[in-house]
């Protein structure tokens, strides 16, 4: 049953909410526009290609994205200046339960698939490290766990209802503070994958050009690292931001207030969330499907050089299969 509530004490938490949803819309209009700019590439570098892992990972986080982005506009605020009784006996509580587990659960999945595509780009650059490898898995899946497990655990006896506030529509998810507490706190987890992948980038690129610069001729090898590092230096900055962001939103100013700074913090960090998994995630792997495209291209000119390739099975840095 869809209840009806009409209380001046919600007013500043429809203008917050009202907020928010502005930048939902900025959010999923920048993930569709993004797909359309890049579908030629994503046509010749992908649907036209030999399927490999890192292809399916592509299709699923970039579609997985798109739907994500107009499942979440279903749910955003829209004024009914007449509540009749055809908008309060309907119960649509079913309906707002599958659009708040969409909403919980779909970050979680789809921050596990780009770890997984980090977490091969960086085994990558420390040049197919065993070491490296282990240490990535382990970090991995340790944060992947903990957020999934964290997330389970805030969302046991959840309720979730259609509320109409002041002629605003709103599924609303009810449950205590210790639940509320942890489904932000699965941020941590996260976070912290995000840090040391960030950590261990800027490490690697530093020593590489150190080598670089004491080196007294250029190689091939360093020209594609070159290359796969300038594709990964933006969104390696992107993700520690939004790790950043995270932490910053466990903050109880933030958490418990529905000032407009606090929706305002919650906006833009929704927005840049949005946009880190669903436009920089797979442009990611365009980025070097694309320069492996160009190296074909003038290696049938008859130049030579050495390409950064990744297998099928480990995608990692050979002279092997496509990404």
């Amino acid at each position: 049953m869809t209840t009806v509530l009409n209380d001046p004490a919600y007013v500043s938490f429809i203008g917050s909410a009202s907020l928010i949803s502005y930048f939902v819309v900025v959010s999923s209009s920048a993930v569709v526009y993004d797909w359309a700019l890049t579908f030629g590439h994503e046509f010749e570098l992908v649907w036209r290609q030999p399927w490999s892992f890192m292809s399916v990972l592509y299709i699923c986080v970039r579609y997985i994205g798109i739907l994500y982005s107009a499942i979440i506009l279903i749910g955003l605020p829209v004024v009914i200046t007449d509540v009749s009784p055809c908008h309060v006996e309907h119960n649509d509580c079913n309906s707002c339960l599958i659009l708040y587990f969409i909403r919980t659960w779909t970050p979680v999945v789809v921050n596990a698939m780009l770890g997984v595509i980090i977490m091969i780009r960086i085994y990558a650059m420390y040049q197919r490290s065993q070491k490296m490898l282990v240490f990535l898995v382990v970090v991995l899946l340790a944060s992947t766990i903990a957020s999934a497990v964290m997330t389970g655990m805030a969302n046991i006896g959840v309720s979730v209802g259609e509320f109409i506030l002041d002629g605003y529509p709103m599924c609303l998810a009810t449950n205590d503070t210790y639940q509320m507490d942890l489904g932000y706190e699965n941020l941590i987890s996260t976070a912290i994958w995000e840090i040391v992948a960030f950590v261990l980038a800027v490490w690697i690129v530093i020593k590489h050009f150190r080598e670089l610069r004491q080196s007294s001729t250029g190689s091939t090898i360093g020209d594609c690292f070159t290359v796969l590092t300038k594709s990964h230096t933006f969104y390696f900055v992107v993700f520690a931001a939004v790790a950043c962001f995270s932490l910053g939103s466990l903050s109880r100013n933030i958490m418990y207030s529905s000032s407009v700074g606090s929706a305002l913090y919650s906006a833009v960090l929704q927005v840049a969330q949005v946009l880190q998994m669903f436009v920089l995630g797979p442009r990611l792997i365009l980025s070097i499907r694309e320069f492996h495209a160009v190296l074909v291209a003038r290696s049938d000119e008859g130049t030579r050089m050495t390409s950064i390739h990744f297998q099928t099975g480990g995608d990692t840095l050979t002279g092997g299969d496509r990404v």
